[in-house]
C-alpha cells in the first residue's frame, strides 16, 4: 500500500509535478495559488531545478516556451486574471505544438473579483484559451488525490500529442487539505527528436516557429492540427459518474462542485427522487457522446456550477433537445451548498411529473 500524505491541493500538485520529472517552474504569484509557487521555490532548487519568479505573468508563460521548445517537462501556475495575462502565450506555444502544463487556480470574477473560488474560466480553459484555431488538453480534478494523478497524466499526454494542457481547478481545491498518495515511480519523459536540443553537427537543425507568411501554408499546418485534435477527441476523454444506473434525474458538474452535488444527490435519494451524477473530468476534449447516451435515460438534466453559467452550453448542446436541462448556479465566489443542489434537483423532479 502507498504511504499517505496529507497536503494541501496546491502543495500537492505541485509534489507530482516533481515526481513526474517536470524540473522548470516559472510563475508569478496570485491568491489562491501562490503555495505552488512557494512549494516550487522550496524545492527546486534541492533537486537541481529552475524555480524562476518572472516580473510578470506574460514573462513567465514565454519563458515556459523557451523551455518547452528545448525538450524540457516545464509549467506554469496563475489564477484567472492571470490566466488572462498568459493567453497570449499559451496561443504561441499552441501553435508551436509544445507540451507544456499551466495551472489554472480559478478565482471569482471578472476583473480582480474576489479570491475566493469560482468557476468562470470554463469558457476561457474551452472555448478561448488564446487567439486563433488552437485547444488545451482541460482536465478538471474534484478532489486532491485527482489533482495529483491529473498533473501526471497532463504532462505524459500533453507530450503524446505535442500540445498545452491546463489542469484547472478552484481556491477550494487548491486551499483544502486531503490525505494523497503518489506512484513509487514515474517514467521520465522520453527524448524529443523535434527538440531545440543542439545538432551536435548529426542532424538538421529542428525548428519551432508559429510564424507563417503564406496563407495555404498556415490552413494546412491548422487542419494538420485538427486531425490531432480528432485523435485526442476519440482517445482521452474522461469522466465519472455516481449512482446513474437506476436515475431517473441526472445532474451534471466538475470539480469541486460535483463533490457538492455527489452529496446533494443522496439528499435527493433520501426524499425520494432517483438522481445521479455525471461529472466530466476532462472539459476538453469534453465527455459528449457519454453524457448523450446517459441523457436518454434521464427525465430532466440539472447543470451546476459555480458561475452565472459556462458548461451548460456543452452539456445543452451534447443532450441535443432529448430532455431539459436546467443551471443552478452561485458566483462572486460562493460555494453551493448539497442542501441548495438538493432542493434544486427536488423541484426539477416536481416539473418534471
Amino acid at each position: 500500500m502507498r504511504q499517505k500524505y496529507l497536503m494541501k491541493g496546491n502543495e500537492a500538485l505541485a509534489e507530482a509535478a516533481i515526481r513526474a520529472h517536470c524540473r522548470h517552474f516559472f510563475g508569478y504569484p496570485i491568491t489562491p495559488q501562490t503555495e505552488v509557487a512557494a512549494y516550487m521555490a522550496k524545492r527546486m532548487p534541492k533537486i537541481g531545478g529552475t524555480y524562476l519568479q518572472a516580473e510578470s505573468e506574460v514573462a513567465a508563460i514565454n519563458m515556459v516556451l523557451g523551455a518547452a521548445a528545448a525538450g524540457a517537462r516545464a509549467m506554469t501556475s496563475s489564477s484567472s486574471p492571470g490566466i488572462s495575462l498568459k493567453t497570449e502565450g499559451i496561443s504561441y506555444i499552441a501553435a508551436s505544438d509544445l507540451p507544456a502544463l499551466i495551472i489554472n487556480v480559478m478565482r471569482g470574477g471578472p476583473g480582480l473579483g474576489g479570491i475566493q473560488p469560482s468557476q468562470s474560466d470554463y469558457w476561457q480553459a474551452t472555448k478561448a484559451p488564446g487567439h486563433g484555431d488552437a485547444q488545451l488538453l482541460v482536465y478538471a480534478p474534484s478532489s486532491v488525490q485527482e489533482m495529483v494523478d491529473l498533473v501526471i497524466r497532463a504532462f505524459e499526454t500533453g507530450e503524446k500529442y505535442r500540445m498545452p494542457a491546463m489542469l484547472l481547478a478552484d481556491g477550494m481545491l487548491g486551499q483544502m487539505m486531503e490525505p494523497v498518495s503518489f506512484p513509487d515511480e514515474i517514467a521520465p519523459p522520453q527524448p524529443k527528436p523535434w527538440a531545440l536540443t543542439g545538432t551536435g553537427e548529426k542532424r538538421k537543425p529542428n525548428i519551432v516557429n508559429s510564424l507563417y507568411l503564406t496563407p495555404a501554408q498556415l490552413e494546412e499546418i491548422v487542419r494538420k492540427r485538427f486531425e490531432r485534435y480528432e485523435i485526442v477527441k476519440q482517445n482521452e476523454v474522461l469522466w465519472d459518474g455516481y449512482r446513474l444506473e437506476d436515475a431517473e434525474y441526472m445532474v451534471v458538474a466538475y470539480g469541486a462542485t460535483a463533490r457538492i452535488c455527489k452529496a446533494a444527490v443522496e439528499i435527493a435519494r433520501e426524499m425520494g427522487v432517483k438522481a445521479g451524477l455525471f461529472r466530466p473530468v476532462t472539459l476538453w476534449p469534453y465527455p459528449e457522446k457519454q453524457l448523450a447516451d446517459c441523457a436518454k435515460r434521464m427525465s430532466r438534466i440539472l447543470c451546476v456550477e459555480m458561475s452565472m453559467g459556462q458548461m451548460v452550453d456543452d452539456v445543452r448542446l451534447a443532450v441535443n433537445g432529448c430532455c431539459p436541462v436546467s443551471f443552478y448556479g452561485r458566483t462572486g465566489g460562493i460555494v453551493p451548498t448539497p442542501d441548495e443542489v438538493a432542493q434544486q434537483i427536488a423541484e426539477m423532479a416536481a416539473v418534471g411529473k
